[in-house]
């Protein structure tokens, strides 16, 4: 089992939509973020004088689900933030909504660390796939020594583990799923089953399973060629997925999930097969036993949660 962390966060300003700063136990980085709105208080922090890696993220104007981000460095993280908060026309950028800062409270971060980590970051965001990234193509940065890219290795993990903690899940990888690296893990079949949902009149079969709080399709599911419910707001998202190839054609009449893909619940995820609307926690079962999975997540609440416990005092 994965070892429990410790995070604190502060609300700078006591308001849980101002600045906020959060920190690791025993870990040298420094995290400060906040909405665009507060630039100019944010600008003032001693922070942003330091070294430094930055995530400008926001919205796609476009409709895409998952949000813009771009992946900066600098000596003077103020300084460069003012400039993308100009105008478009004066070289600034438009498109995000909020900024997240990393610098070290030792302060031993240089500028050949945080070239090295923005290359990594930007690798990594593109090859996780939750994002829109505006940098484009990462540059290569090798002229660490080995020690520090060892150390900028696991500054960047605890980067990973803390931006979902405030709202930025664009670095959370989706673990491969096996049930050989299930077993290895020391996880049985009935703490993580694997799920099965079947159309049956239409021959597709599809299989999930649920890992980190997401429910992730995995590779060589099959799911609907064409959605079928233009009224849903899922069509733009089974869109979405076909545009970028994780949905693909089968050349059987069918669609199949080219790569494992995580949803942040069920419904969504069958939707996606059934190529219309779908109630995930009915749809999807449990592989083997046919148990829904309502019925499987009750089953394991009420065991969790004796009877004792759930009655009325």
């Amino acid at each position: 089992m994965t070892q429990g962390r410790s995070i604190r966060l502060f609300l700078v300003d006591g308001t849980p939509n101002g600045l906020l700063t959060a920190e690791i136990m025993n870990w040298t980085g420094h995290v400060l973020t906040g909405p665009r709105s507060k630039l100019s208080e944010l600008v003032q922090r001693p922070e942003c004088g330091r070294t430094g890696i930055y995530f400008l993220v926001g919205t796609d104007p476009e409709g895409n689900p998952r949000p813009l981000v771009y992946i900066g460095e600098s000596d003077d993280v103020a300084t460069r933030l003012k400039q993308h908060n100009r105008p478009e026309e004066k070289g600034g950028k438009d498109f995000w909504e909020k900024v997240c800062l990393i610098t070290s409270k030792d302060q031993n971060l240089t500028k050949a660390h945080v070239k090295y980590l923005e290359s990594l970051l930007i690798q990594n965001a593109g090859q996780v796939g939750r994002c829109k990234l505006i940098n484009g193509t990462a540059h290569e940065y090798i002229g660490l020594p080995e020690s520090d890219r060892a150390d900028m290795a696991f500054f960047m993990e605890q980067v990973r583990i803390v931006l979902p903690v405030l709202g930025f899940g664009f670095l959370r990888d989706t673990h491969r799923l096996s049930l050989p690296e299930q077993e290895d893990a020391g996880a049985s079949l009935s703490e993580v089953p694997r799920f099965r949902m079947d159309i049956k009149r239409d021959n597709i079969t599809a299989y999930a399973q649920e890992v980190d709080g997401e429910f992730v399709v995995l590779e060589g599911s099959q799911a609907r060629f064409e959605w079928t419910d233009h009224k849903h707001n899922y069509r733009a998202l089974f869109k979405q997925l076909c545009d970028e190839g994780v949905l693909v054609d089968n050349g059987d009449g069918h669609r199949r999930f080219a790569t494992d893909y995580a949803f942040g619940s069920p419904s969504p995820a069958a939707a996606m097969v059934a190529g219309r609307a779908a109630n995930g926690r009915k749809d999807w079962k449990v592989e083997g036993t046919g148990q829904t999975y309502a019925a499987w997540q009750d089953q394991r609440v009420s065991a969790a949660a004796p009877a004792a416990d759930l009655s009325p005092d």
